[in-house]
């Protein structure tokens, strides 16, 4: 049983050691504070993917009574330790979102247009905001023919569960 035990802690302690590294990544004063729109992407460095709403809801949870723009590490590592365990907001399968853009290139050609792309990510559900869609087109678009060959972006951007 103690040694049951012991790999629950060493779990445990791996697991705050990730979230620590991911956090001192944005920590520039070195201080376990970083600024609050650092957030996000660190929650995704760690693999999680959680919507806009999900992720003010996060924020709201970590943020101090009074905002100060900052979020320390003692409030961020618990939630996040919590997050992690449940294996919340886990990304969605490469099969879905090979789906997702077979339903969105009506020509079958295993591409999009950067144009119909953009279209589609900024007028449709949760919109990008520009610099999301510039992040999204830097690792997705082919530079040579100005299209995104969505099965190599999805081959480079889903997440290796293991």
């Amino acid at each position: 049983m103690a040694e049951e035990k012991d790999n629950g802690d060493a779990g445990l302690l791996e697991l705050q050691k990730k979230i620590k590294e991911a956090f001192e990544v944005f920590d520039h004063e070195s201080n376990d504070t970083v600024d609050v729109r650092e957030i996000g992407t660190i929650i995704r460095s760690l693999g999680c993917c959680p919507s806009e709403g999900e992720l003010h809801d996060l924020i709201a949870e970590v943020e101090e009574e009074e905002p100060t723009g900052y979020i320390r590490l003692e409030t961020f590592l618990p939630m996040m330790v919590k997050v992690l365990k449940e294996r919340r907001y886990r990304p969605v399968p490469e099969d879905v979102l090979l789906q997702a853009f077979e339903v969105l290139d009506t020509a079958k050609g295993g591409f999009l247009t950067k144009e119909d792309l953009v279209r589609y990510m900024t007028e449709e559900g949760e919109p990008f905001t520009q610099e999301e869609m510039e992040e999204m087109l830097s690792a997705a678009l082919d530079p040579d023919t100005n299209t995104i060959q969505y099965r190599d972006y999805l081959a480079m951007m889903v997440i290796d569960e293991n």
